[in-house]
């Protein structure tokens, strides 16, 4: 069986941060007590690098770990940065608990094109004019996407479909019919605005896609937008500003 393509593999040429030994096992030993602390179970805060998929936070901390029991709550695009809850041991059961809550990003929005991927993974294209649009426009567009609404998720996202991954279906480029979804936005403001890119804070319910959001903003504005950067700040109570990176965190274990 072929080896399915990742992120990474497809983007290696672009990655600054990749370092050798990525997953190598062999150049590190975890104390057997610490590993037994992580075996029975924590919750840990993960500052999420630019281009890794939360996948690879996981791989990285089994590598270091020696542990199976780990997993994330709740996946965060290879283009993103910011939070993600890893659990291990028995906190694993919480997994479900602590994707359910509500979730805070930053970010920005790039207007006057938009992308296949809604966000910088595939290349821009239908490029319009967006001269015309004042901060008094993008204020009142943002209230139009506040409450519930309903939200086509992008087709290049991890969502399953006859148990394959829609992005792995896009990238083949077969046609993918999608089903739209309730989500609820709480907050949606523009914080600074450099045309053509617009800084943004939202807080949203889980399964919110804010690359969808990026795009149907822009649709509505009539000049077309994509997400060009995204930070998840917070996740329930729990902040970026209490997360460590994942260098960090190798350090600590040594």
């Amino acid at each position: 069986m072929a080896r399915r393509e990742t992120y990474r593999s497809r983007n290696i040429d672009k990655i600054e941060d990749e370092k050798p030994g990525f997953y190598n096992k062999a150049n590190f030993t975890i104390d057997a007590a610490k590993q037994q602390e992580f075996a029975d179970g924590k919750l840990l805060l993960i500052n999420k690098p630019l281009h890794w998929t939360s996948f690879d936070i996981i791989r990285k901390l089994r590598s270091l770990l020696r542990i199976k029991k780990i997993g994330h709550a709740g996946t965060l695009d290879p283009l993103a940065t910011g939070l993600v809850i890893v659990c291990t041991g028995k906190f694993t059961k919480k997994i479900n608990e602590y994707m359910a809550q509500e979730k805070e990003y930053t970010g920005h929005f790039t207007l006057g094109a938009v992308t296949p991927s809604y966000d910088l993974e595939t290349e821009p294209e239908r490029v319009k004019d967006y001269s015309f649009i004042t901060p008094e426009m993008l204020e009142a567009t943002t209230h139009k996407f506040i409450g519930e609404i309903k939200q086509l998720p992008p087709i290049y996202s991890a969502i399953k479909k006859d148990g394959v991954r829609l992005y792995e279906l896009a990238r083949k480029g077969e046609e993918i019919e999608l089903q739209t979804r309730k989500v609820f936005i709480k907050d949606f403001i523009i914080t600074n605005i450099k045309l053509p890119v617009v800084e943004f804070k939202v807080t949203c319910s889980t399964g919110t896609y804010v690359r969808s959001l990026a795009n149907d903003f822009g649709a509505e504005l009539g000049c077309g937008a994509y997400l060009s950067s995204l930070c998840r700040m917070r996740i329930g109570e729990f902040n970026l500003g209490e997360a460590v990176t994942m260098q960090a965190f190798e350090e600590s274990l040594q």
